[in-house]
């Protein structure tokens, strides 16, 4: 029988590709790069074969979406910051029977998903930049599923986590779950970027402080008030993707009855405005 054996909360910035890259940004994003690394590190002692990762670079406008393809190759540019991120060279195996079944599974409970294994469907930088990192630590399959929802509910996504954890029960992989997203997610305007270092500041201190008092609780384990607070905190906060990878994330680990204690493995930091970390959060 097969378990979702680790489970994280991850940053996908593209500053951390630059960080490795001469230039200004050379280094700064390390504490980013090497929490990817730690948390690959744990999922290869666990065993993991295949990294299931919530993708909120991946917009969706009907139904749930997963890339179950074989095979991921390619070059991708980002039509969204392609002075960011630009020839990024991609090459790894896919887990298609257990895309499949996560889509099966999804639309048996209420949330209709499809699984798709098409080479002409790309993989988002949501999926590609952890695994940027991650592989060089450990070799997994890759299953990307579309955390981008415009018109889906929390509750829906949380069904499709709930899907996640049944699909993998059933399968023999052992399963890393990354929910791949920011915190706030308020970028700077534009016309305010330069002048506030916008690279490395957060866009408002409201912000700022909800995601400190929701590491506090996710640290504490008070998921169940987390939850609560949830569809407020993604408005009012401007949660990247509507946090759906973090919704589809609680699904999987049980949601509200969810209690277990977080671990942030690389510190918060601002990006763009926007607020960043990665955290484990241990499999119960």
């Amino acid at each position: 029988m097969g378990e979702i054996v680790l489970a994280a909360k991850v940053t996908h910035v593209p500053t951390m590709l630059m960080s490795e890259q001469e230039g200004p940004l050379k280094g700064t994003r390390q504490p980013a790069i090497e929490g990817h690394y730690e948390i690959a590190r744990r999922a290869k002692a666990l065993g993991a074969d295949t990294v299931v990762i919530c993708d909120t670079h991946w917009v969706i406008n009907a139904g749930f979406h997963i890339n179950a393809n074989s095979h991921f190759k390619g070059m991708f540019t980002s039509n969204e910051f392609p002075q960011f991120i630009w020839d990024l060279p991609y090459d790894y195996r896919g887990n298609p029977e257990l895309g499949d079944a996560i889509a099966e599974a999804a639309s048996d409970m209420g949330a209709f998903t499809l699984a798709h294994r098409l080479d002409s469907l790309e993989l988002e930088y949501g999926t590609l930049v952890p695994m940027r990192f991650m592989s060089r630590e450990h070799d997994m399959q890759v299953v990307s599923v579309a955390a981008w929802a415009t018109v889906h509910s929390h509750d829906e996504s949380r069904l499709v986590g709930a899907a996640i954890r049944k699909a993998v029960e059933a399968s023999d992989s052992k399963v890393l779950l990354l929910a791949s997203g920011s915190l706030s997610h308020r970028i700077w305007d534009n016309k305010d970027y330069a002048a506030n270092n916008g690279t490395f500041t957060i866009s408002s201190e409201f912000n700022h402080q909800m995601d400190q008092h929701v590491l506090d609780m996710w640290q504490r384990g008070d998921h169940a008030t987390f939850l609560k607070m949830l569809p407020e905190y993604a408005r009012k906060c401007d949660g990247e993707g509507f946090m759906h990878d973090t919704a589809m994330l609680y699904g999987a680990l049980g949601w509200d009855s969810y209690d277990g204690k977080c671990e942030v493995v690389s510190p918060y930091f601002p990006s763009s405005g926007t607020g960043q970390v990665n955290v484990i959060f241990p499999v119960q």
